[in-house]
């Protein structure tokens, strides 16, 4: 196998979880992991070490161009907005809902700086290079993110630092 073919072996699983935190939806995150892996193997023997990087940069890149050319009239979701409480589900995956929720409230700059940060590991400067940009601009995005999730009315702030 190739080196290309070994990377995606590798790998696909894990890029296919980023892009279910970036999109929330796992069609739609299936559809940009193979759009980001076409593009990365058009470029593969250009890239030098270690290919994460670009290929998050990608990912991250397609998402958002994907995002701003989305029609933003009707969004169909899995439950209506009236739904009454319901005490059948346990604490924790109510908790876990409200912070995806409020993750998903974020801006596009955001979600991604929070996402490769706090669910991929990556370093800031990591960040800034896979979103490239500086490392102000991340320092900026992760705490204007943070802070939007601290006042978030059905989350809590120990959830958020985790």
């Amino acid at each position: 196998m190739d080196a290309f073919g070994e990377y995606v072996t590798a790998r696909s699983a894990r890029l296919r979880g980023t892009a279910y935190l970036l999109t929330g939806d796992w069609a739609t995150a299936e559809d940009l992991v193979q759009t980001a892996l076409a593009r990365a193997w058009a470029a593969w023997r250009r890239i030098e070490g270690d290919p994460d990087p670009y290929v998050y940069r990608v990912l991250v890149n397609t998402h958002a161009s994907w995002w701003r050319r989305r029609w933003r009239g009707e969004v169909p979701t899995e439950r209506l907005p009236e739904t009454a409480a319901s005490g059948d589900f346990t604490r924790e995956v109510g908790e876990k809902d409200a912070l995806w929720n409020a993750i998903r409230g974020l801006s596009e700059r955001q979600r991604a700086v929070i996402v490769l940060h706090y669910f991929e590991e990556l370093t800031l400067p990591q960040c800034a290079g896979v979103l490239g940009c500086s490392l102000g601009t991340v320092k900026t995005q992760l705490g204007r993110a943070l802070a939007k999730l601290r006042v978030h009315p059905e989350i809590r702030l120990a959830e958020v630092e985790r």
